[in-house]
This record gives structure tokens, sequence and C-alpha cells, in this order.
């Protein structure tokens, strides 16, 4: 409890965390290019967690600004803290949920949309919650730009097929590949090396990565 006390601290006194009580909270709507100080394109990071995906996009691609988003505050202040330590000025943390989006950006605003690892809620009844159903496709298709690419990358066989199913229904995403073997794939070079902490426990034993990536037709 003392460490989750730190890190909401963390997040009150962080200038690269934009959440509840802050003024940018309500006012960054349009404003993230004035943030950043560039207009360079804006990526996200759905559901990011601890922000291992959104640091390491933003250090392996200087010419974008990531925007990693969770709801989770404890989580997405150590994604804060490693930014800092580390001098990444291309990063930030939204706090809120994926169901806000509306509140944060314009449409057609957004040149790529990542989900790493989101819970797969495999049950019938929590298809509504599955971060790659119809309403959050739709939601997605909002806010990039045409053209925009969306990946999800996942060790669940079942949220692959589902969401692989559901894109290739969808008339205004061209898939522009997909793996069931990611780290056998010529796709693994979109990565970076960026893995998770608990993808690499789940690649040392020998379990393999689901990888779809997309793109809004034009």
């Amino acid at each position: 409890m003392r460490r989750k006390q730190h890190r909401f601290q963390h997040n009150r006194e962080a200038h690269n965390v934009i959440e509840r009580g802050k003024p940018l909270y309500t006012t960054i709507k349009g404003q993230w290019h004035e943030y950043f100080k560039n207009n360079n394109p804006l990526v996200l990071e759905l559901a990011c967690g601890k922000g291992e995906y959104t640091v390491g996009l933003a250090e392996n691609r200087p010419d974008v600004n990531i925007i990693g988003i969770d709801i989770k505050g404890d989580r997405i202040a150590r994604g804060s803290k490693r930014c800092i330590e580390k001098g990444v000025q291309n990063a930030a943390f939204l706090r809120t949920g994926i169901q806000f989006l509306e509140e944060f950006f314009e449409e057609s605003s957004i040149e790529e949309i990542w989900l790493i690892h989101p819970d797969p809620q495999p049950r019938d009844k929590e298809e509504k919650r599955r971060l790659t159903n119809d309403h959050f496709l739709a939601e997605y298709k909002k806010y990039l730009k045409p053209g925009g690419k969306f990946m999800l990358k996942t060790d669940s066989p079942f949220l692959y097929e589902y969401t692989l199913e559901k894109l290739l229904e969808d008339a205004d995403f061209k898939i522009l590949g997909y793996t069931n073997d990611l780290y056998n794939s010529p796709l693994l070079e979109d990565h970076y090396g960026i893995k998770t902490h608990y993808e690499g426990l789940w690649v040392e034993k020998g379990y393999t990565i689901n990888y779809i990536k997309c793109q809004l037709k034009k």
C-alpha cells in the first residue's frame, strides 16, 4: 500500500502524467502537439499497464509522440518514472478508461493504435469487454487517420483468432500482416525487440505470440 501511495504521489507531480485533478486533464484535447512541442504523429498504446511498450516505442521512434493510456495509476507511474530516468521526452501517460477517448482526442488525429496483451475475456458473456469487439474497433476507426494503423499483440490464441475474424469482416480495415508465431516471423521487426516482462517469461516456456497489423483504408 505504501508503494502505491508513493506512485500516486509521483503521478500528481510528474509532468508526463495527465490525470484527473490536473488542469491538462480537461484541456488537452486538440492540444497534444502543443504539449509535446512538435507536430510529430500521435501514437496510442491502450491498456498500457506499466508502460513497457510506451517507453520502448518512444525510445526507438523519436519522430513520433507516444501516449500510454491506462486506468491504473500505480501502473502508469512505473512507465512515467522510467521515461524520466531515461530522459525520454516523446512519451506521456494518460490515466483514464479507453471508453473515454473522445474526451481527449479529436477524430482522425491518431497515426497508430497499439494493443499489447489485453485481457482476452474468453467467456461468451465477456465479449462486450473485449477490446477488439465491434464496438471498440468502431471507436478506433474514429480516431485513426485515414491510412492509420492498428496493431494487436497477444499471447491468447483465442483473442488472436477472434480479432482476425472481426478485422476480415470489417470493410474499413486492410490487414497488412498476421502471424501466430511472431518470434519466427518477419513481422517481429515491427517491435524493436520490445517485450513485456510476462511475455518474456511466456516465450521462455516455449509458447508462441500472436500479432495482427492492419490499416484503416484511405
